[in-house]
């Protein structure tokens, strides 16, 4: 009874969590006139990938290598899968050239340096670091995008900015000062509860996969990696149901980037990934052929359709199925 409350309670405060680190963060981005798009793949993406950085430092530190990767592969299997297909249902969403040009490459070689660094059956504190180093690379390119977006933006006239970043915070005018401080507040006490949510929720899931007869590597899989997820699905269902499909294409391009080189980056530098799974295995290799579907269907400034979103739910629908008839 007792890993069944903390199982609810950790996802419960990982949601909120996120929650509040999402929505004031972005919400202090957006004041200070940085686009969605780039919104969407730094503040928002790393805020959303925070649980799932949480839970793979806990799981490391347990020594429970499996759920730690676990967590990284079914996380990027329900983003593609999960999220952005049922965010596609929602409501079409218009893909932004950048994401061509820049992040699809970035998506699709992470995905391809899993199974790479899988090859021996673990990933070492080297690789890791490696990681980490192509996160910090990835990140600083980000921080580049925002400063042209923001000259750019300081080219236009004061009204024009005030008014784009009013509508996209869904407020009435630009936040002040003090306004900015409550959303960083906000953000800061959404961190902290990731913190203790993610620690509840690891030891609850294990504690469940233990009476249950399940592996910790299906527990990562389904239980953890969907439940971690679901900052994602909120954020990317409400901003697409708002209009702001940049925001919840980036949120899942930017999340998947940085599971892989953050979340398992960091799960290896502070435990120890050792016998943690095959390069050839099932999950890793739907994961690879998922994020190819996905690329092709972002490959251009356009719209992607329902029924692209409905063939990667299908996708998601038919892996999960198979994991519990195996």
């Amino acid at each position: 009874m007792l890993s069944w409350f903390l199982l609810l309670g950790g996802g419960v405060l990982l949601y909120f969590g996120a929650e509040w680190l999402v929505g004031g963060a972005s919400r202090l981005a957006l004041a200070l006139r940085i686009p969605q798009l780039v919104v969407g793949l730094t503040v928002v993406a790393y805020g959303t990938s925070a649980p799932e950085v949480v839970v793979g430092i806990q799981a490391a530190l347990n020594g429970q290598g499996q759920v730690a990767l676990g967590n990284v592969v079914g996380s990027n299997l329900a983003n593609l899968g999960l999220i952005l297909g049922v965010a596609a249902l929602a409501r079409p969403a218009r893909v932004d050239g950048a994401i061509r040009r820049r992040e699809l490459p970035v998506l699709v070689f992470s995905a391809l340096a899993l199974p790479v660094l899988l090859w021996d059956g673990a990933v070492s504190r080297l690789e890791s670091a490696v990681l980490l180093a192509g996160a910090a690379g990835y990140t600083a390119w980000m921080v580049q995008a925002v400063q042209g977006a923001r000259a750019q933006r300081a080219a236009e006239s004061e009204a024009q900015v005030a008014a784009a970043a009013a509508d996209a915070a869904g407020a009435p005018s630009p936040l002040p000062e003090v306004s900015k401080l409550r959303q960083a507040l906000i953000a800061l006490v959404g961190l902290v509860l990731l913190i203790i949510g993610g620690r509840l929720f690891v030891d609850g899931a294990t504690q469940v996969a233990l009476a249950l007869g399940m592996s910790e590597r299906l527990v990562g899989l389904t239980i953890v990696a969907v439940g971690t997820s679901l900052p994602e699905l909120a954020t990317s269902l409400i901003a697409a149901l708002r209009g702001h499909s940049d925001i919840a294409v980036g949120n899942v391009v930017g999340s998947n980037i940085f599971n892989i080189l953050l979340c398992l980056g960091v799960a290896g530098l502070t435990g120890n990934l050792v016998n943690v799974g095959s390069p050839t295995s099932m999950d890793v290799l739907v994961m690879l052929g998922l994020t190819a579907v996905g690329a092709f269907f972002l490959r251009t400034e356009r719209l992607m359709r329902r029924w692209e979103g409905a063939t990667l739910l299908a996708g998601y629908t038919a892996f999960i199925v198979l994991l519990a008839v195996a």
